[in-house]
């Protein structure tokens, strides 16, 4: 059974509780899916380096329960005073 949006959500979040994510499915069959995380934990690493700890969060299930996942890391912008 394809792994659902809101597992692979919950997955990164509960790996990095301040992250923004953005799930889309790319095919509409739940297999394919894009993710844009945002998340402090990135600053001073590396797009790979992100990436991987994205795919470390996910699990064991990248390439099973989940085919594809299509993946832009972020880190958040400086928040000014106002």
């Amino acid at each position: 059974m394809p792994m659902d949006a809101a597992e692979i959500e919950s997955r990164i979040t509960e790996a990095f509780p301040d992250a923004k994510v953005l799930m889309v499915d790319m095919a509409g069959d739940g297999d394919h899916w894009a993710a844009r995380v945002t998340s402090a934990a990135f600053a001073g690493k590396s797009r790979i380096q992100q990436h991987k700890m994205v795919y470390a969060a996910i699990g064991t299930d990248m390439g099973g329960e989940l085919h594809a996942l299509a993946l832009q890391t972020f880190v958040p912008e400086p928040q000014t005073g106002e």
